[in-house]
């Protein structure tokens, strides 16, 4: 497979994925840029895998994780949404999208590793050993970061986070 033939096919999925990663949709495209480039260069090796799209996707989470983009993460605080109760049980798009909203408010209060691994797991639907192949850990470390991720957010969620954890499998 020749490069363009792979940004062909994969290009909007790389930033998508990146974008979820990040919450910051300029970051995502320079995340997917600068491991693009990379991956040019370096194209005769890489195109010759089984799967350059999991390769490429390690260069790009390794690209999140890095010390050097650390200067261009945003804090963001949860704010307590009082309002997460009264909502009415008929189906309603916006609710849909309030409830993303606060799993990506959930999803910035977890370490950078695990936010990698539960957006791999629940947004890519990758299996432990394609995320391993992704982080460069192994499988066992996989599941303990989910592990550990889930037990955060749901205690986030007990202490009264406007979120729901069914949110993720959506």
């Amino acid at each position: 497979m020749d490069f363009d033939e792979f940004l062909r096919g994969q290009l909007p999925a790389l930033v998508r994925y990146a974008g979820v990663l990040t919450a910051d949709s300029h970051l995502a495209q320079d995340l997917t840029q600068d491991a693009l480039v990379r991956a040019h260069a370096r194209w005769s090796r890489i195109g010759a895998m089984d799967r350059p799209d999991l390769y490429v996707r390690r260069m790009i989470t390794n690209g999140y994780l890095s010390w050097r983009r650390r200067w261009s993460v945003r804090s963001i605080q949860p704010v307590a949404d009082s309002g997460a109760l009264d909502r009415a049980t008929a189906p309603d798009p916006a609710v849909r999208l309030a409830d993303r909203d606060a799993m990506g408010m959930l999803l910035a209060t977890l370490n950078r590793r695990q936010r990698a691994v539960l957006v791999l797991r629940f947004y890519e639907g990758r299996s432990d050993e394609e995320i391993a192949a992704i982080l460069g850990c192994a499988p066992v470390t996989v599941r303990s970061h989910v592990s550990r991720a889930l037990a955060g957010l749901r205690q986030r969620i007990g202490t009264g986070h406007p979120a729901n954890l069914e949110v993720l499998e959506s």
